[in-house]
């Protein structure tokens, strides 16, 4: 299914990329931002982007944490971001229960492209994971590699480079806004 002239999404990995990066994240108390997490979002949001946290959650799959607990950290994210959040996709099973929705499947940002109208070919990914990168390239997204989270050891087990590298995801949001920008010009220009 394709979505031609349909909205543009960035599709943004949660632990290691959006907020810091804690084993199995349980409680809304042990929840880090990022200094740069509010001005990203809001530079992709005030450049139209829909911004959409895809995130595997395998901690529910395995009874670390209840749905619950998730859902009260991802309202303390939204908290943070004053609401700029268009929505959180997350899939609670474990690596082997071979579901649709665990990246780098794309059960998430399949869901997301149906509920929301986007066309994957003006539309992102960004991760510090190499399944994040995959994900991005199974879709046809646009694929971006953060170095803060695991971004640097994951970095090297790439059999394919994304399409950008960056220091974080403020980084990355600079860089989507101006690729597009000048994919913009180029095209008013004719050439």
């Amino acid at each position: 299914m394709t979505i031609e002239n349909g909205r543009k999404a960035v599709f943004i990995d949660r632990d290691g990329t959006l907020i810091e990066e804690v084993n199995f994240l349980s409680r809304v108390e042990d929840l880090r931002f990022f200094p740069f997490t509010l001005e990203a979002v809001k530079l992709l949001k005030d450049n139209g982007f829909l911004v959409i946290v895809v995130t595997n959650q395998s901690g529910i799959g395995r009874s670390i944490y209840g749905e619950d607990d998730m859902h009260a950290i991802h309202d303390e994210i939204q908290s943070h971001v004053d609401g700029r959040l268009d929505e959180f996709y997350f899939c609670p099973h474990r690596p082997d229960e071979g579901c649709r929705c665990r990246k780098p499947n794309l059960g998430m940002i399949e869901d997301a492209r149906r509920d929301f109208g986007i066309d994957f070919n003006r539309s992102w990914i960004v991760g510090d994971k190499k399944l994040d990168v995959e994900t991005g390239f199974n879709a046809g997204l646009g694929t971006v590699m953060v170095m803060t989270g695991y971004g640097k050891k994951h970095v090297g087990e790439l059999e394919r480079q994304p399409d950008l590298v960056a220091e974080n995801l403020l980084d990355a949001a600079r860089a989507i806004v101006e690729k597009e920008r000048n994919e913009k010009r180029k095209s008013e220009k004719g050439e």
